[in-house]
């Protein structure tokens, strides 16, 4: 029989009647003739509780020890959802990240995949159970346990899809697709019927909550059909898919915003070679991702460097440049969390111009100001301050998508 993986989040396995809504919906796949591999999240909230009891600890709580308590979350969601599926009788085993080998390496909290045993989930497969595995969790080399990060139960699941060469990878949510803006934002986002790969990337890189960007890389790098769709309807949701030769027509496909990141510059550090290496080194070092870097003219030798970082991880950004303060002769160092990152995505965007000073324009007219640009081929996005986020996300769609409907 094909097989089909499906990811359910956390707020489709929030209460104990969601988890027998998702089980009937599972035996209903397994009826019309799929094998069915589960991967769940954490109910909704428990990844936020447990992370605050961490918090409640330490400032900084140990990366490892971290993640052996948030990995607890997708433990109890396993288990709930087999036994509600051995309730109505279909036979199902759950396995955590170690008991199906999902190994990784080991960067704590933001963990890759390296490779996946399939042996056990092939096993049961073939015995007719449904499969539940937890997501967002795994082992590295010395067994710890580790995690892949927010939205990485979506990074399992496709996974799993690649390594068991699955018929397709269903994404459940609380949305019905993947929209054009954020509805709860912009109530003029449209769903859109079909998006490629590289666009969900670039979405997903700018604060499309989705799907996770490391999930979208896997289901581009193998091929993997994704289908991001409702758990609480039957409704068709949205496909990535391959570029398709009509989605150059469309200038936009969509506007992100994320209020997750935070800036730091370091202020008058000397203006020579090498000196990016010896901050962005012990950086990288850390596991911390950089996202966009501005450096300033230099006028009298000395320049300021801006970057910024995921918002969660500034405090630990803060003390490694703070250590570095004396080694670069910074003269000093600032944060600003009050900001945000907006972007416009389109494949349509590498053969039509005029993109970039458009949005710049629609901008202006708002009074809002513009403290960072980054570029791909497909994307623009810009720092503004994060009281602005709301509605630079509506006039910026407005401007480049307009009315309601799906794409």
């Amino acid at each position: 029989m094909p097989l089909l993986v499906q990811k359910y989040g956390g707020t489709s396995v929030g209460s104990i009647e969601r988890i027998k809504q998702v089980a009937a919906k599972i035996i209903r796949a397994k009826r019309v003739g799929h094998d069915v591999v589960v991967v769940v999240s954490a109910m909704a909230g428990e990844t936020n509780r447990l992370l605050g009891l961490a918090h409640e600890i330490a400032e900084i709580p140990d990366e490892r020890e971290k993640d052996v308590l948030l990995a607890s979350g997708e433990q109890v969601s396993v288990a709930l959802l087999t036994l509600a599926l051995k309730e109505v009788g279909q036979p199902a085993r759950s396995y955590l990240g170690h008991q199906v080998r999902i190994e990784t390496d080991s960067a704590y909290g933001k963990a890759r995949i390296l490779s996946i045993d399939s042996t056990k989930i092939v096993q049961a497969i073939k015995a007719g159970d449904v499969v539940v595995v937890a997501g967002f969790q795994g082992v590295d080399e010395d067994d710890n346990i580790t995690t892949l990060g927010r939205g990485g139960s979506d990074t399992s699941a496709v996974a799993l899809a690649a390594f068991l060469n699955a018929e397709a990878c269903e994404i459940y949510t609380d949305v019905d697709g993947v929209f054009t803006a954020d509805p709860g934002i912009c109530p003029q986002a449209r769903k859109l019927a079909r998006i490629s790969y590289d666009e969900m990337i670039e979405l997903a890189s700018t604060g499309a909550k989705v799907l996770e960007i490391r999930s979208v890389e896997f289901a581009k790098n193998y091929s993997v059909p994704v289908h991001v769709r409702s758990t609480f309807s039957d409704v068709e949701g949205t496909w990535l898919v391959n570029e398709e030769e009509s989605m150059n027509d469309v200038l936009v496909s969509g506007v992100a915003s994320d209020k997750n990141e935070a800036k730091i510059t370091l202020v008058r550090v000397p203006d020579q070679p090498g000196l990016a290496a010896q901050i962005f080194g012990p950086i990288a070092d850390a596991h911390i991702v950089v996202d966009m870097i501005i450096q300033n003219a230099s006028e009298d030798g000395t320049t300021d460097l801006t970057f910024t970082v995921p918002k969660a991880d500034h405090k630990k950004a803060l003390s490694i440049m703070e250590k570095a303060l004396p080694a670069v002769h910074a003269k000093g160092i600032t944060v600003d969390t009050e900001i945000a990152k907006v972007s416009v995505v389109g494949v349509g965007m590498r053969t039509h111009a005029g993109v970039a000073a458009k949005m710049f324009q629609v901008l202006a007219a708002e009074g809002i100001n513009i403290e960072m640009i980054s570029t791909s081929e497909i994307k623009i996005s810009v720092v503004i301050n994060a009281k602005y986020t709301e509605l630079a996300v509506r006039v910026l769609h407005e401007a480049f998508i307009g009315k309601q409907g799906t794409v």
